[in-house]
């Protein structure tokens, strides 16, 4: 077994390029490619996996019926993964002690931790708004990798 500072420092590797997994309902995996990174939880301030959806995706529902994922990260031939239990916080996903303003910085944080920058910070808060992005926060409870 290995932590998450082992996932944190893969994520450096490939610009937080990773891969996120989620159940369908009929049991079978759904899995896209996204940017993720480690940063402290807004509510616990324990380590969290973060990283935004876009609104209406398949991976938002299946997060909303089965709020459990795994995420893999890579970098050369090394990678990690974290599994566990998410939670939501956006426009559609109200999480309890996330607010409008406190959603909009974190959406912002979990960029910048899965290595993004941003020249203009309000055009990104407002295609963020306008695309019904949400934060998703997996709690790990297991970390794996190769290593």
């Amino acid at each position: 077994m290995t932590d998450i500072a082992d996932f944190a420092r893969l994520v450096s590797g490939d610009h937080g390029l990773c891969v996120v997994s989620t159940l369908r309902g009929d049991g079978t995996i759904q899995a896209s490619v996204v940017n993720a990174g480690v940063l402290d939880h807004p509510l616990t301030g324990s380590p969290a996996v973060a990283l935004v959806a876009r609104g209406g995706t398949h991976k938002l529902a299946n997060l909303r019926a089965r709020p459990r994922a795994t995420v893999v990260v890579r970098a050369g031939w090394e990678w990690a993964a974290a599994e566990g239990r998410v939670e939501l916080a956006g426009p559609d996903d109200p999480l309890t002690g996330i607010d409008a303003e406190r959603l909009r910085l974190l959406l912002r944080d979990i960029f910048t931790a899965a290595g993004g920058t941003h020249d203009d910070w309000d055009t990104y808060d407002r295609v963020m708004a306008e695309e019904r992005r949400t934060a998703v926060l997996l709690t790990p409870e297991r970390v794996y990798s190769n290593g």
